[in-house]
């Protein structure tokens, strides 16, 4: 049974929806394993016009995206700052954009949270939280809940697009067996991408890998039936879930 579900994974494509670049890094890790992936992103990543100039005593990130968008002349002068990331990914694109003092939470916000306050170290300068305009939790209510001061300023914006024909066609025609879910977002837009193109039906019925709870979230609301969530919020937890 278990070499029946090897080959079931092997023949039939792993669709991954989440955005550019980090998608076309996930479909290049599958791929060297043998496994035929159909890459189609349901977002885009947008910058979004951000005043950062101030007196800061930390940069706190939760996407690597909030990096990605910012010109030199945003990045630059944050650059002798401490940051603060949620997980290993935005932890090294921090290090790629210049940032010598690296702190990296488990890959999700509570441990981010719980990061950032054993580190405090009573700054009179707020943190700057880099964040997008959707965001799934409140990381400056709960650190002020903890006495530290944070200013969120939104840098990006993640915009949606609907299903491309090609991806209706995959869906129609069985030839996707798995869909990867990064996050609760991403679930949400193919949740809504599959009633609007009256597919819900077959789109929900694939095996769906998440990463954590929060993202499977939108799919079982859905009627997901098949969900298999990843047991750490990481890439290499979720990537797992498949055979080798």
């Amino acid at each position: 049974e278990a070499a029946r579900r090897h080959s079931l994974f092997r023949l039939m494509r792993i669709l991954i929806t989440r955005p550019l670049p980090e998608g076309e890094r996930t479909a290049a890790a599958l791929r060297a394993k043998g496994h035929d992936v159909m890459l189609t992103p349901l977002m885009q990543v947008r910058a979004f016009p951000a005043e950062l100039a101030g007196n800061w005593s930390a940069v706190i990130i939760t996407s690597a995206n909030a990096l990605r968008v910012l010109t030199a002349a945003q990045l630059v002068p944050l650059l002798k700052l401490p940051l603060y990331a949620v997980g290993e990914r935005s932890a090294e694109a921090g290090r790629i954009a210049g940032f010598r003092d690296v702190r990296s939470g488990q890959g999700d916000a509570a441990a981010l949270i719980r990061l950032i306050a054993e580190r405090y170290a009573n700054e009179s300068a707020p943190h700057l939280y880099l964040a997008g305009v959707d965001r799934a939790a409140d990381i400056a209510g709960a650190l002020a809940g903890k006495g530290i001061k944070v200013t969120t300023v939104e840098v990006y914006r993640t915009m949606t697009i609907g299903y491309p024909p090609e991806l209706m066609t995959a869906i129609e025609q069985d030839r996707l067996g798995a869909v990867l879910h990064f996050s609760r977002r991403s679930a949400d837009n193919f949740v809504i991408g599959a009633k609007s193109a009256g597919l819900a039906a077959k789109a929900l019925a694939l095996k769906q890998l998440c990463l954590s709870a929060q993202v499977a979230a939108p799919l079982t609301l859905a009627g997901a039936e098949n969900v298999v969530i990843a047991p750490r919020p990481d890439e290499a937890s979720l990537l797992a879930l498949l055979p080798p």
